[in-house]
C-alpha cells in the first residue's frame, strides 16, 4: 500500500512545490511508483512537470467535490514512475464549496483510498496556508515533511504549523506522522544560514533530514521549463540533493529499493 505524504508549510516560498515536484521525480528515477497530486489553486507543482495549466479540465478540484474519481483525475508525465493529479485556478473556490459539506475534511482522504494501491508513494503539494485545502492534505496523509528555508525568520510560523499537525492528529488523523523537517535555500557562505541549520538541529534532532536541499541556479531554472531537476540538469547540485532526500526517504520506510 502507497504510502501518502503532506508537503506543508503555511510560510511562501520555503520550497515547497520545488520539493514535491523533486522528490517525486527523484523517487521516480529509483524506481518507485509515485502521484503527485496538486493541491494548491497557485497550480505551480502543474506547471513545473511540464502541463499547461490552461488546457486542464480533470484534477484536484473534481477530486475533492467527488465529482470525478481520483484514476479518472490521474494523467502521465514525461517524468519516469510519475503520475499526476493536476491543479486549476478553479481550486481557489473549493474553501467556500466544501464548508458545509459533512465530513468536509476527509474528501481528499476518501477519493485517493481507491488508488493508494496502485503507488509506492504518493506526494501533496500543500497551498500557502492552513486552510481547508491543506487540512484535508494532512487528514488524508500519512505523514507530513516541512520544508524550512536557511534564512531569518525560518522558525516563524513554525510552531502554528506544529499545532495544526498536533490538532489534526487528536480530532482526524491519530496516525499522522512527521516525516522529517527539510532543510531548503541553504547557502554554506552565508553565517546566517549555518546557524539556521543549528538552531533546527538543536531544536528538532532526529526529525531533521540529514540532506539540505543548497541554493542552486539549475534548481530556480527547471520549473520555467516545465522540467523537473533531475530532467532539466541531472549533474547539478540540485539535483544530487534531491536524490538523496529520495534516497533518505525510501530507507526511512524500509521499502527495498
Amino acid at each position: 500500500m502507497g504510502k501518502i505524504i503532506a508537503i506543508a508549510n503555511q510560510k511562501g516560498g520555503v520550497g515547497k512545490t520545488t520539493t514535491t515536484v523533486n522528490l517525486a521525480a527523484s523517487l521516480g528515477v529509483l524506481e518507485k511508483k509515485v502521484l503527485l497530486i496538486d493541491a494548491d489553486p497557485q497550480a505551480n507543482a502543474t506547471s513545473g512537470l511540464g502541463i499547461d495549466v490552461d488546457s486542464i479540465e480533470l484534477g484536484t478540484y473534481q477530486l475533492l467535490e467527488h465529482t470525478k474519481t481520483a484514476k479518472e483525475a490521474v494523467i502521465p508525465t514525461t517524468s519516469p514512475n510519475v503520475d499526476l493529479i493536476p491543479a486549476h485556478i478553479d481550486l481557489v473556490a473549493i474553501e467556500i464549496e466544501l464548508v458545509d459539506k459533512d465530513e468536509r475534511e476527509y474528501m481528499m482522504k476518501k477519493a485517493v483510498m481507491d488508488i493508494k494501491d496502485a503507488y509506492d508513494y504518493i506526494l501533496i503539494d500543500c497551498a500557502p496556508s492552513l486552510g481547508l485545502l491543506t487540512l484535508n492534505a494532512l487528514t488524508a496523509a500519512d505523514s507530513v515533511i516541512i520544508p524550512i528555508q536557511c534564512e531569518y525568520f525560518a522558525l516563524e510560523g513554525l510552531g502554528k504549523l506544529l499545532n495544526t499537525i498536533k490538532s489534526v492528529q487528536r480530532i482526524h488523523n491519530p496516525q499522522l506522522d512527521i516525516e522529517g523537517m527539510l532543510l531548503t535555500m541553504y547557502d554554506s557562505r552565508l553565517r546566517l544560514s549555518n546557524q539556521v541549520v543549528e538552531e533546527v538541529k538543536k531544536h528538532f534532532g532526529d526529525m531533521v533530514f540529514e540532506t539540505i536541499i543548497q541554493r542552486n541556479v539549475r534548481l530556480s531554472e527547471a520549473p520555467s521549463y516545465g522540467e523537473s531537476i533531475i530532467k532539466y540538469d541531472a549533474a547539478s547540485k540540485g539535483a544530487t540533493n534531491y536524490l538523496n532526500l529520495a534516497d533518505e526517504v525510501v530507507k526511512k520506510n524500509k521499502q527495498t529499493a
